[in-house]
């Protein structure tokens, strides 16, 4: 155990402060998603049966007025699955932007080098590097974890959606 936190300490001291927001952007996005999955296995299932069941007492369904009633049900049905869906897509943005940003500070670091000792110093311009790809990678890594669940619960969102609306049919 103590040898697996020197080792992701030692990861985050090659990969520099950068890391750090990647892991807290992650940290929120994984929230985030695990909220919506709880969301989806346990309250959407109620908030779907009572939505139809509200439409099926009604005893008029076909006026206008009706119309209008429905398109509301509907509205909020998708307003509530879609929830926090679009801030976990703009958090499976932001990982990939942030990995270049460290990239370009790593990139900076290097150069410094350079600058200060020319090219002779490896091992300076080495710490430089790891830097610019280790934040890189781990915001790639970040991303890819999350967009597999936000494309599924998109996809979830719309299909439950779809099916509380054609429930929710004139008569």
């Amino acid at each position: 155990m103590g040898n697996a936190l020197a080792d992701v300490r030692d990861f985050f001291e090659l990969g520099g402060g950068v890391l750090y927001l990647i892991l807290g952007v992650t940290f929120a996005m994984w929230t985030l998603i695990l909220e919506r999955q709880w969301y989806y296995r346990r309250v959407a299932p109620n908030e779907v049966r009572q939505t139809i069941e509200v439409w099926e007492h009604r005893s008029d369904q076909s006026s206008w007025y009706a119309h209008q009633i429905r398109t509301e049900l509907i509205s909020r049905m998708r307003q509530n699955l879609e929830g926090s869906l679009l801030m976990v897509k703009a958090l499976v943005a932001l990982c990939p932007l942030l990995g270049l940003l460290g990239t370009v500070t790593g990139m900076i670091e290097v150069f410094d080098v350079m600058a200060i000792s020319g090219s002779g110093n490896v091992r300076a311009m080495a710490a430089g590097v790891s830097k610019a790809t280790i934040p890189t990678m781990a915001g790639m890594v970040a991303a890819l974890s999350g967009l597999y669940f936000s494309v599924s619960m998109s996809q979830f969102a719309r299909r439950e959606t779809e099916r509380v609306a054609s429930h929710l049919t004139h008569v």
